[in-house]
């Protein structure tokens, strides 16, 4: 909660503090020596009565950690591509019937240095997964991942098939999976507010913060590459490990 004292208020407008300068001796975090964030033992919670009369007045209270999270899950850029039939559905989400503006996520960006989600909308198939796992390899953090159709989730329909790869989430992780041959565009808009929500609920410190907020968590994941019968490796083994087989 950002708490300030007499020394630290430089300017309030309207119920917004203006122009905050932390004070030297009231850090507000704090590294460890494993290179971690932790808050302060002296990290003061504004009393809920407190914050109900102040809100009666106009004035809003928050954390940092819930405004950086506001931001974010209001604002995620989706990357423009598809596979295959679902993208249809996908198109159809960002259109004025479903109206994906409502929701912060129409702004579909044409280069994945400008991308937020990763939507994999389609049948992904052998010769084309070393390409989607470049794409994601290319877009910035914090980056999410949606799964769209069964395709995308286990190969759909296709999964027998010797070129269709059974599930992206072999080679990269998957944030939300949407089921369906093909999903109607309802669907991803739940899947988008289901993203949303998990952005809302992440915690900036501690050991349950995202990926994106770990040292040394990897970013990037190895692009498979063209074998003479498969892909190799067939499977990313951090991310995904085949089921044991009790017989």
């Amino acid at each position: 909660m950002l708490t300030l004292s007499p020394g630290e208020r430089t300017g309030v407008r309207a119920g917004v503090i203006t122009n905050f300068i932390p004070h030297p001796k009231s850090p507000f975090q704090t590294v460890s020596s494993a290179g971690n964030i932790e808050k302060p033992a002296h990290f003061i919670m504004i009393d809920e009565g407190l914050r109900s009369e102040l809100q009666k007045q106009g004035i809003y209270t928050t954390t940092l950690q819930e405004l950086y999270n506001w931001g974010r899950a209001n604002s995620v850029w989706p990357l423009t591509f598809g596979l295959a039939c679902c993208a249809i559905e996908m198109i159809a989400t960002s259109m004025a019937r479903y109206d994906l503006a409502r929701f912060g996520a129409e702004v579909f960006r044409p280069s994945p240095r400008q991308a937020d989600l990763m939507i994999v909308a389609g049948t992904v198939t052998k010769k084309m997964a070393p390409l989607v796992v470049r794409l994601y390899n290319q877009m910035p953090e914090p980056k999410y991942v949606i799964a769209m159709g069964a395709c995308a989730i286990s190969g759909g329909p296709f999964k027998q098939g010797y070129n269709v790869l059974k599930g992206i989430d072999r080679y990269i992780p998957v944030d939300v999976s949407i089921p369906g041959c093909p999903p109607r565009p309802e669907a991803l808009i739940h899947a988008i507010m289901t993203l949303q929500e998990k952005i809302l609920n992440q915690k900036l410190t501690g050991p349950d913060r995202p990926r994106h907020l770990i040292a040394g968590a990897p970013s990037e994941f190895p692009v498979p590459a063209y074998g003479e019968h498969d892909l190799e490796p067939p499977s990313n083994p951090q991310l995904w490990q085949p089921p044991v087989i009790k017989r």
